[in-house]
């Protein structure tokens, strides 16, 4: 009996050091990186004037974007996240490296960007503004009650009051 209570005991300081443990490896953080590795050597080997599309592709690899229209840009984005338990990933690092090019493909500058480029944008209280009447939750819940089937209660298509035969003879 003795054996018994002691390992309960245990049992029982143990348990909330275990749940505490649990509950605060939730509370980690995440970090990610996301798209292009920046190396600053590789990077600074594109000269402008020197370089073309081809050297910049061997050297940089393929680019995160590429411009359509316009001037003829090669964007390579990088982005550091942190991310807390069950919260969107936030930005903690961010750069941008511009390779701009003439028309014949040759590199006319590189330049670059961090965090100040990072748009952020904070939605209007979860709401979305709409035209027409403001109704409350209990309304758009109960506002329904008694309307729906109420255009066949008058002895119209079908069902077994008088009016007219449905589209099947019935």
């Amino acid at each position: 009996m003795r054996a018994v209570s002691g390992k309960l005991a245990k049992i029982g300081v143990l348990a909330p050091l275990a749940l505490a443990a649990m509950g605060l490896g939730g509370c980690t953080t995440v970090r990610d990186h996301r798209g292009f590795f920046v190396d600053t050597a590789l990077v600074d080997s594109v000269l402008p004037g020197v370089d073309n599309k081809m050297s910049v592709e061997r050297t940089l690899g393929r680019p995160t974007l590429a411009s359509q229209f316009g001037d003829q840009d090669w964007y390579y984005i990088a982005t550091d996240t942190k991310q807390l338990a069950f919260r969107r990933p936030q930005p903690t690092a961010q750069t941008i490296l511009r390779v701009r090019f003439d028309a014949k493909g040759n590199v006319l500058g590189v330049d670059r960007a961090g965090m100040e480029k990072v748009a952020r944008f904070n939605p209007d209280k979860d709401l979305t503004p709409t035209l027409g009447r403001k109704r409350t939750f209990l309304e758009d819940l109960f506002g329904n009650i008694g309307t729906v089937g109420a255009a066949g209660m008058g002895g119209g298509q079908g069902g077994t009051g008088g009016g007219r035969p449905g589209p099947n003879g019935s």
